[in-house]
C-alpha cells in the first residue's frame, strides 16, 4: 500500500492539501426698513392791514400740520448662551436666525457664551448654532411682540468626524489574511480544509506562507487523531505485516502513517512549490454545468495554478508524490518495500485521490464546511 490519504488530501497524502454636508441651509436676504414721513404745509396769516383800516373779522387759526409716520413693527429680543459638554462657554459660536420669512440674522457668542438679538419681527423663528469642533445644533421658538425671548441653554456636543481612510495591502498581506479565512475551514465543523480556496483571484502564498500553512496542518489535533484511526485500521487487518501486532506493531503504524502525511505536505506543498512557484491549493469552481466542473476537478489532480496566476503542469504534486514515496521506502519493514515499485504506486495513489478528492470539494465539501469564504467563484476553468 502507498502513503495514505484523508478524505480533504488534496495533491497528497495529509489531510487537506488545498483544501468594502453636512448639507447646510443658509438663507441670507437683507431686509431694509424703509420709513418716511408725510409733510403738509400751513396756511400763512392774511397780508397785515393798515393801522387806519378796521380790524378785519377774526380768521380761523389754521388746521395744525399733520404728521403720518409709518406703522412701527411688533418687534422683540431673542438672546440665550451656548455651552459645550463639560460647561464651559463656546466663544465665538455662530448663531443664525432664520425668521418665517426666510430673512435672517448672525451673531457670534461672546467670552461667556451668550447672544443677543434685538428688534427682531414678531413671529417663528428658528435658531442655527455651530462652532469648530462641534456637531451643529438648532431649535425653534414663538416671539412675541415686545417680549424678552430667552432661548434654552444649548449644549454643543464635539463633532465626530469620520475620515475614509484608504489603506493599499501588498499581496503577501492579502495572502496572509485570506490564509486566516482558509484556516477556519473545517468540514463539518471540525476536519480541517485549509488547501482550498474559494476566492477566484486570492493572493498567490510567499514561501514562509507556504510552510506555514503546511505545519499547522500537519499539528491540527484532528490530524492526529484520523492518523490513529488508520493505523487501527491497518493493525485490524494486519495491513504491513512486518510491523507486527500488539501496541509496538500499533506504534510503528502510526508512525509510518505519519510519516507519509508530514513529508508529503511539506514536500509535495510547500518545498516543492516554492522552487517551482506554484500554488499547492485547489481552487473551487463553483460555475458551469455539471460536466465541466468534474472535468476542472479531475484536471487539477496533475495541474495546478502558479503564482503568476496561470495553469501549468503541477510539477510540485506529482515530484512530492514520488519523492514521499521514495522516503517511505526508509521506515517501511523489510518485508514490505517493493522499491520503485512500492513508490510508483504511492505517486499513482496520490493522484488518483486528489482526482477523486477534488471532485468531493468541487460537489460536496464546500455545502459542509461552516467558515467556506463566500467569495465569487472561479470564473474559467483552466
Amino acid at each position: 500500500m502507498g502513503a495514505r490519504q484523508s478524505l480533504l488530501d488534496h495533491r497528497s497524502t495529509p489531510a487537506t492539501r488545498r483544501t468594502s454636508t453636512k448639507l447646510a441651509l443658509a438663507i441670507f436676504a437683507a431686509t431694509l426698513m424703509l420709513a418716511g414721513s408725510a409733510r403738509s404745509t400751513f396756511a400763512q396769516g392774511a397780508p397785515q392791514q393798515a393801522a387806519t383800516d378796521p380790524l378785519p373779522p377774526a380768521i380761523p387759526p389754521s388746521a395744525p400740520p399733520v404728521n403720518s409716520n409709518q406703522a412701527r413693527s411688533a418687534s422683540g429680543t431673542v438672546c440665550g448662551s451656548v455651552i459645550d459638554v463639560t460647561g464651559a462657554p463656546v466663544v465665538d459660536a455662530k448663531i443664525t436666525l432664520t425668521r418665517a420669512d426666510q430673512s435672517t440674522q448672525e451673531q457670534y457668542s461672546d467670552e461667556n457664551g451668550r447672544f443677543t438679538f434685538a428688534n427682531v419681527k414678531a413671529g417663528e423663528f428658528q435658531l442655527t448654532i455651530s462652532s469648530p469642533g462641534f456637531t451643529s445644533q438648532g431649535t425653534s421658538g414663538l416671539l412675541h411682540d415686545e417680549e424678552n425671548y430667552s432661548v434654552p441653554q444649548v449644549a454643543l456636543s464635539l463633532a465626530t468626524e469620520l475620515t475614509e481612510v484608504h489603506v493599499t495591502m501588498s499581496q503577501m498581506e492579502i495572502a496572509e489574511a485570506e490564509i486566516k479565512e482558509q484556516e477556519k475551514q473545517r468540514v463539518l465543523g471540525f476536519v480541517p480544509n485549509f488547501y482550498v480556496s474559494y476566492v477566484s483571484d486570492a493572493a498567490p502564498l510567499t514561501a514562509k506562507q507556504k510552510f506555514e500553512l503546511a505545519w499547522k496542518t500537519t499539528i491540527d489535533p484532528v490530524n492526529f487523531a484520523l492518523t490513529g484511526v488508520i493505523a487501527g485500521i491497518e493493525q485490524s487487518q494486519d495491513a504491513f505485516e512486518g510491523y507486527g501486532q500488539g501496541a509496538q506493531g500499533y506504534a510503528k503504524r502510526f508512525g509510518a502513517s505519519y510519516a507519509d502525511g508530514t513529508s508529503a505536505t511539506f514536500i509535495g506543498g510547500a518545498i516543492l512549490p516554492t522552487l517551482f512557484k506554484q500554488d499547492p491549493r485547489y481552487f473551487y469552481k463553483g460555475i458551469g454545468s455539471k460536466r465541466s466542473r468534474a472535468l476542472y476537478a479531475l484536471a487539477n489532480a496533475v495541474i495546478c495554478k502558479g503564482d503568476n496566476g496561470k495553469w501549468q503542469p503541477a510539477y510540485s504534486s506529482i515530484l512530492g508524490s514520488l519523492a514521499a514515496g521514495g522516503i517511505s521506502n526508509l521506515y517501511y519493514a523489510k518485508v514490505d518495500r517493493n522499491g520503485a515499485d512500492l513508490t510508483l504506486e504511492n505517486t499513482l495513489v496520490g493522484i488518483g485521490a486528489t482526482a477523486v478528492t477534488n471532485l468531493l470539494q468541487e460537489f460536496v465539501v464546500k455545502r459542509l464546511t461552516p467558515h467556506a469564504q463566500n467569495q465569487p467563484p472561479v470564473a474559467a476553468a483552466p
